[in-house]
């Protein structure tokens, strides 16, 4: 039998990854459709939509940051482990840890310039096409790295819970 305790944060997080997951999913097929149609009207119609371009280009953005997002719950990130070979188990995780440290203090520092960035551009009130605010589809850098820097947070956790219980599974 599991432990009751441990189910309700498994279920939320089981919902995000799921909501995460089908917004990426959204977005790239949106993007293929609307890459797609464009191609179509530009060659067969002699024409296409004014705006689609920019949105394509956007929806990349979004696409790459929603990405990354995902690729850190997996923890299916790029990393360089060439160390790797080298190190024992332990100091693997020593190493594992300071990384994820490094990796939450660059978040931080994204997440907090890019909400910087955002603001400049709701105050200044800049539009990027058709009338949609530049700060709204910016939206996903803060989101994305305070997403991304709180799942490293909670991996240095869980690397110091296992280094000080002396687990060397990873």
């Amino acid at each position: 039998m599991s432990d009751t305790s441990t189910q309700p944060p498994n279920r939320i997080l089981t919902i995000i990854a799921r909501i995460e997951d089908g917004l990426l999913v959204f977005l790239l097929s949106t993007m293929i459709f609307l890459a797609g149609m464009q191609i179509i009207l530009r060659n067969v119609f002699s024409t296409g939509f004014t705006e689609t371009d920019s949105l394509l280009k956007i929806l990349v953005l979004w696409v790459g940051m929603l990405g990354a997002v995902v690729a850190t719950r997996e923890r299916r990130h790029i990393s360089i482990d060439i160390l790797s070979r080298y190190l024992s188990e332990k100091m693997r995780q020593y190493v594992e840890v300071v990384v994820d440290i490094f990796v939450v203090l660059v978040c931080i520092l994204l997440a907090t310039h890019s909400m910087r960035m955002l603001l400049v551009d709701f105050e200044a009130k800049t539009i990027a096409f058709s009338g949609v605010p530049t700060w709204l589809l910016e939206s996903i850098l803060p989101i994305a790295f305070t997403i991304i820097s709180l799942r490293y947070l909670m991996y240095c956790w869980q690397g110091i819970g296992k280094l000080l219980k002396g687990d060397s599974s990873t």
